[in-house]
């Protein structure tokens, strides 16, 4: 097994001294960038925290994935792409509190999303595109991500239960090799309020993956996924190494590895790849 080191603001060599303290049996250090560093060891796996540091263990085998599915709100970009169209609207905190029940697993997603949706009905569909421009972005490390595995090999998708005109957009700038999510209806050039049928929530997020590892000819224990909320629960679970990304504790607790204090480039950590490999 590999225990997996990776902060944001950096691992340092004092860390990494701490971490192996609690290790019955290790290796060398390997140092993958300044922001991650694997140590292989046998024994009991070990479970401990350390201030500001993600602390994870992954398997030896089968580190480097061949399918990377991720969500997009909250995990690929720092927003929820609804909550900024509803603030264009003044309903942000309306929009907002459904959202995150929903995230927690508080609500039915398919209920969720309409009851949001419906909410922006007569929205100009011109403000998608400002969305678009002015609120959203990648986070740390996601084009590094995408285009390592892209360039490693392997399949990349994003998968949404947001909306397609969102996931175009940032699948391109990403570097997704493909994209799925939800359509909104327009009608006479505005919201109808209405999403178009059928809903992409949590079941259809595990259709995806598994879809996808038919289509690639793998498994699910070649996939890395990751998401942040409870409707990523499914495919989080399926996959071979399941991320939980500055996760709800619905999605945290269930997930492989749980990521509150690194960028993205930590899911290429995991894997074992290092700095020098990414594209």
């Amino acid at each position: 097994m590999f225990l997996v080191l990776t902060s944001a603001q950096g691992v340092s060599d004092d860390v990494v001294a701490e971490a192996i303290k609690q290790l019955a049996d290790a290796e060398a250090p390997r140092r993958l960038s300044a922001n991650a560093v694997e140590v292989r060891f046998r024994g009991a796996r070990p479970n401990f925290a350390l201030a500001g540091v993600d602390v994870n263990v992954v398997p030896a085998a089968n580190r480097l994935k061949k399918l990377l599915i991720a969500d997009m709100d909250s995990t690929i970009i720092p927003v929820e792409c609804i909550d900024e169209l509803a603030d264009f609207a003044g309903l942000k905190a309306e929009v907002s509190e459904i959202t995150e029940r929903a995230m927690q697993g508080a609500l039915d997603f398919e209920a969720a999303i309409d009851a949001r949706v419906g909410l922006l009905a007569g929205m100009p569909e011109t403000v998608l595109q400002q969305c678009y421009d002015e609120r959203i972005t990648l986070n740390p490390g996601a084009r590094i991500l995408v285009k390592t595995m892209n360039a490693q090999g392997a399949m990349t998708a994003l998968v949404s239960g947001g909306f397609t005109f969102f996931t175009e957009k940032v699948a391109e700038v990403a570097g997704f090799r493909m994209n799925r999510a939800n359509s909104l209806e327009i009608v006479d050039g505005a919201l109808s309020g209405k999403v178009i049928r059928p809903i992409l929530g949590r079941e259809a997020k595990l259709e995806s993956l598994n879809g996808l590892c038919a289509e690639q000819g793998i498994s699910a224990e070649d996939v890395i996924a990751v998401g942040d909320g409870a409707n990523d629960l499914m495919m989080v679970e399926a996959a071979g190494l399941g991320v939980a990304y500055k996760a709800k504790p619905a999605l945290a607790a269930k997930a492989d590895v749980v990521l509150n204090y690194s960028d993205l480039t930590a899911l290429l950590a995991l894997q074992g790849l290092a700095e020098a490999n990414f594209a």
